[in-house]
């Protein structure tokens, strides 16, 4: 199957276990565009994470590493991944423009993609960090200015999906993390909405984790996810 015949999904690979990593990227490539390596797995493995992977799995290697710093270091980082030639990496979006800039410009051949508000974080939450404004209304402000500072991706909830689309347009990829299947369990996700919902509000890919590697047979897992999006 090419990868544009692949579901819009990039699978979280959320796990220290090299072994078991590489187990579900065989897996559920068939089915997925994308393949997500977060902080857990890169923290263990560093690079080499992304090699074994990428050697398992032909699909795009989102790393998600939401770095966070001043710009120089940032920009510092990225560089020292660039060898790795992720389709994504993710920044904070409110490490503010010029890091956001940083990033970009170290790393021009990636899609460097701004987090906005952490979909864990609910309007209680925000409330308590001192955050001005309902979800919302912080996203889309985060959302424009990456956007206006570099970034070509955003990552939001599904939850402010449609309202970040019609904030930034239809050039910028947004990513969508707290993607649940119809009667799966939101663990610890407190903005969610349904794979489908995602998609038909203007996300361009969904993250999805547990649901799929947490399955017993993660390969039909993903390919029932991926049958939900048809």
């Amino acid at each position: 199957m090419t990868s544009a015949a692949r579901a819009p999904i990039a699978v979280a690979l959320d796990t220290a276990d090299l072994g078991l990593a590489t187990r579900w990227a065989g897996a559920v490539a068939p089915h997925v565009s994308a393949l997500k390596i977060g902080l857990e797995l890169f923290s263990h493995e560093g690079p080499a994470a992304v090699e074994k992977i990428r050697t398992a799995a032909d699909v795009d290697i989102f790393l998600d590493l939401k770095l966070h710093d001043i710009p120089a270091t940032v920009a510092g980082a990225a560089r020292a991944v660039a060898h790795l030639q992720p389709r994504y990496l993710t920044v904070h979006a409110s490490g503010g423009p010029a890091m956001v800039s940083a990033a970009a410009t170290a790393l021009p051949d990636t899609l460097i993609a701004a987090v906005t508000i952490l979909t864990s974080l609910s309007a209680e939450a925000l409330d308590l960090l001192g955050i001005a404004g309902p979800p919302g209304v912080a996203v889309c402000r985060l959302a424009r200015i990456a956007v206006d500072a570099g970034a070509r991706a955003l990552v939001c909830s599904p939850q402010e999906v449609a309202a970040v689309r019609a904030a930034v347009g239809h050039d910028v990829v947004l990513i969508t993390p707290g993607v649940r299947p119809p009667g799966a369990d939101r663990q610890d996700q407190a903005r969610v909405a349904s794979p489908r919902q995602a998609l038909d509000d203007g996300a361009d890919l969904l993250v999805i984790g547990r649901p799929i590697t947490g399955a017993v047979d993660a390969a039909q897992a993903a390919a029932d996810t991926a049958a939900l999006l048809r």
